[in-house]
């Protein structure tokens, strides 16, 4: 992290000398880091893929921390400047180690108010592998002192690993996580157990595994004990025994393990002093063989079948160590196996005319290492070809989705075979486009046979089959039209529901399997929930019965804002079927607010602000959200708005943006519904803020409308409701007011230049008529003196009450000043010039 991006650091850190087994002298081991020159110095790198850094805290330069923090130099995350489940890691030097050793560290999880500050992972990264999950953690408040925790890695080389401190802010997002004095210790741990080197597992696929992990150290009863997998996987332990008072051993079994299960997986115990963790061992699974292919049909008789095993290729592992034949009669339930050393196979005394499945079966070492049995070759051994065709079935039963079949009963003199089969084949067409043909193998001693899952209401034709080795005969084809039925649901992406506050209309369409015809529907409704507390959901439900034609229907007398589930279901002769559900949700209505109309709701006037009183709406569908003070201002050309069929203000404009985008109206206040349980009178213009918008104080020279607004607003619907409670008139006489120095400057640059502008004109204008009129002015200068003398008095009045007058429209302005008043105007010299036709006389100052 940026350390621009800290608060201002507020004091100075000094080493403590009682730091728990620190070092002021400088780094530790390999591996081992004080902090005291950052973390660079001890090659610690952040983690290029977390969300942000730990900062280093250093004991000479000043810190951000609270005073109660300890002292000196260590690394340190802030949580309260980061957001929930956001991590940070601290990487360590990736290490090769030769014998054993212990790393231990120091930490602290601090927060001032005794909150959870987050959690403090300890992963071990090995050969640069994935990240398993933590081999240690630490959750919650451990206060400001510092703890000590160990970590046994028994990890050594060619391999190596790394050690990654991980900080998690919690969702308090208060406080500190911190580590300090890394030390990388050349003798075992104290604390946390080392395990003995783990070693491989290997099983056939479908049996148990068993890691056995051995520890030397002490076992505390409470200590968690798990076996990790590399890719996150923990499973439980399944038995601990202590071998001798220093070493003890646990065993994990993994249940009938299959090729997904084969990873590697290490043992790790952890307590809050710390955690110990092995080495990573590999669970290799083994695949027993199966034969890719059937056994091949070599040659064939009537009490013998010669194959050829086929299990040179195969799925699954070697090395085979034993090769079976597996046989059986197809409508028998016995099997005999057979172990073959050959190639080559043949089956003896076998009985004619009888179909038989022969499988291989491959065995490889181990327990469970014989592998499924291949693909079968389904043979039989030789007979004659049938005598004659099979009668035409006779229909016994007729159900909605079965037929049940009798046919004659078949002997010797017509099959020619002691084995034989009959079959019945069935197919039908459906509407939507959908068939289906298949057979079915029936049991030749068996009087009456069944054929089911059929469709309802369908025409399905029948004919029997009898077949043996040598040929076939078929009968006659018969047809069938299967019973009425329930029909199934009605199609669900065709119900549609169109909401309006009051009502809902409901469209269907026919069920895709009508399974006969349809005769009535059957809409079942209620109210499951409502976004206005006020409505009633546990009412019984409603039923509307519609004719077999009808696709559609319009329930009214809904509450608004409120979701109903409405069941809808076809029926036939034979009931109803199953039911399809649809949950549809009314419109809110708009707030209802007291009748203000007649009535005046003010309650108090000033020149600058207006008292009303405001009453609580009645929420319709919906939770009242907010109240609204709208203020308008009033002009003599805009037309008045009615109370009561108004449209609302549905845009909020602050004030601000009111004077600046030229808005006839402005949010006053903006009210929690929480303010408002019972009338409460609220005053316009007390120049305070609500919910963002400033309600400033009102001009008093002008007019204004007030209105109450009450909205109601869930997910992404909003109803708005508002009706004009009182009117302000403009003031007759304004009220002194302190002009704004600002302001005041800003009028007077404005009327100085629009002065300067109309007196340069003057000037212009008068020096034509100077040039043009020149020549005549010396003849009748004489007579025109007396008429200009009186013209140049009345124009002088004139000015005098133009000034006047414009001094009288600034007045109205507290913050106006008259550009006169403004630079003490007062002419200097005086340049008379007399126009003789005109008998005028024009008077021009300048300054």
């Amino acid at each position: 992290m940026d350390s621009a991006a800290l608060p201002a650091f507020v004091a100075l850190l000094l080493l403590s000398p009682g730091r728990l087994l620190g070092s002021a002298q400088g780094q530790f081991s390999a591996g081992g880091c004080t902090f005291e020159d950052g973390p660079g110095a001890c090659d610690y790198h952040q983690d290029l893929y977390d969300d942000f850094e730990w900062v280093h805290v250093s004991a000479q330069e000043p810190h951000y921390l609270p005073p109660e923090m300890p002292q000196g130099s260590y690394m340190i995350v802030d949580s309260s400047i980061h957001d929930p489940g956001e991590k940070a890691r601290l990487q360590l030097p990736t290490m090769k180690e030769n014998d054993t050793h212990c790393i231990d560290f120091s930490y602290l999880l601090y927060s001032q108010k005794g909150l959870n500050p987050g959690t403090l992972n300890i992963l071990v990264r090995v050969n640069k592998g994935p990240l398993a999950n933590p081999i240690w953690n630490v959750t919650g408040f451990t206060g400001r002192d510092w703890l000590r925790a160990e970590l046994a890695v028994s990890t050594f080389w060619p391999n190596e690993y790394q050690v990654i401190f991980e900080a998690e802010v919690s969702g308090g997002r208060s406080g500190y996580i911190a580590i300090d004095d890394i030390q990388v210790l050349s003798y075992p741990c104290d604390k946390s157990p080392h395990f003995l080197r783990l070693g491989d597992v290997e099983v056939n696929a479908g049996q148990n595994a068993t890691f056995q992990c051995i520890a030397t150290g002490r076992d505390a009863v409470h200590n968690k004990l798990w076996l990790q997998r590399r890719n996150g996987e923990d499973i439980p332990v399944a038995q601990t025994k202590n071998i001798n008072h220093r070493r003890f051993a646990a065993s994990f079994r993994l249940q009938e393990v299959t090729k997904a299960d084969q990873d590697l997986y290490r043992c790790v115990t952890q307590s809050e002093r710390g955690s110990g963790v092995s080495n990573f061992a590999q669970l290799i699974v083994r695949e027993p063989p199966r034969p890719i292919a059937p056994p091949q049909l070599l040659g064939v008789g009537p009490t013998y079948l010669l194959i050829q095993l086929n299990a040179n290729s195969i799925i699954g592992d070697g090395p085979i160590i034993l090769k079976e034949v597996e046989y059986r009669m197809t409508s028998g339930s016995w099997t005999e196996t057979h172990a073959v050393n050959a190639p080559t196979y043949k089956l003896w005394h076998l009985d004619p005319d009888t179909e038989y499945e022969i499988r291989v079966l491959l065995t490889r070492p181990g327990e469970g290492g014989t592998g499924l049995p291949g693909p079968p070759l389904i043979t039989r051994t030789k007979c004659a070809e049938p005598m004659r065709t099979p009668k035409t079935l006779k229909i016994a039963e007729i159900q909605s989705r079965r037929i049940a079949v009798d046919w004659e009963s078949l002997g010797y003199n017509i099959t020619r075979c002691h084995t034989f089969n009959v079959t019945i084949c069935y197919h039908y067409f459906r509407g939507h486009n959908e068939s289906k043909a298949d057979c079915l193998d029936m049991d030749p001693k068996a009087p009456q046979h069944v054929v089911d899952h059929l469709p309802p209401y369908t025409n399905v034709s029948l004919k029997m089959i009898l077949t043996n080795p040598e040929g076939r005969k078929e009968s006659e084809e018969t047809v069938i039209q299967t019973d009425e039925d329930v029909p199934g649901p009605v199609p669900a992406k065709s119900l549609q529901g169109t909401s309006f506050e009051n009502k809902i209309f409901l469209n269907w369409k026919e069920p895709l399997h009508p399974n006969g015809i349809i005769t009535q529907y059957e809409v079942s409704y209620s109210s499951i929930r409502s976004f206005d507390p006020a409505v009633p959901v546990a009412g019984p439900p409603q039923t509307v019965s519609n004719l077999w034609n009808s696709t559609h229907h319009v329930f009214m007398h809904l509450h608004p804002g409120t979701t109903y589930q409405f069941f809808i279901r076809a029926s036939t002769v034979k009931g109803f079927g199953p039911a399809t559900a649809i949950n549809v949700t009314t419109n809110i209505s708009a707030p209802t607010l007291p009748d203000y109309e007649g009535v005046d709701a003010s309650l108090n006037e000033t020149a600058t602000t207006i008292t009303v009183l405001l009453r609580p709406a009645q929420a319709k569908g919906a939770p009242i959200s907010a109240y609204q003070i709208v203020v308008e201002e009033l002009h003599p050309h805009r037309t008045k708005r009615e109370a009561g069929t108004m449209e609302c203000y549905q845009v909020p404009v602050t004030y601000q943006s009111s004077v600046s985008g030229g808005s006839p109206y402005y949010f006053a206040a903006e009210l929690p519904p929480g303010n408002l349980p019972e009338p409460a009178p609220f005053t316009v213009g007390d120049n305070r803020t609500y919910q963002g918008f400033w309600n400033p104080p009102l001009a008093p020279r002008k007019g204004y409308n007030i209105y109450f607004q009450a909205m109601s607003s869930v997910e992404k619907e909003t109803k708005t409701q508002c009706v004009r409670i009182a009117t302000k008139a403009a003031a007759t006489e304004e009220p002194e007011v302190i002009p704004d120095p600002a302001k005041q400057t800003d009028r007077v640059v404005k009327i100085a230049g629009i002065s300067a502008g109309i007196l340069v004109f003057v000037l212009l204008l008068l020096v034509v008529i100077l040039i043009v009129k020149k020549s005549k002015l010396a003849k009748k200068r004489k007579d025109a003196m007396g008429n200009a003398r009186q013209e140049m008095t009345h124009m002088v009045n004139a000015m005098d009450r133009s000034y006047a007058d414009q001094s009288t429209l600034h007045a109205e302005d507290p913050l106006s000043i008259t550009f006169m008043d403004q630079h003490n105007f007062s002419p200097r010299w005086r340049k008379n010039v007399y126009h003789g036709d005109n008998n005028s006389f024009f008077a021009i100052s300048y300054l």
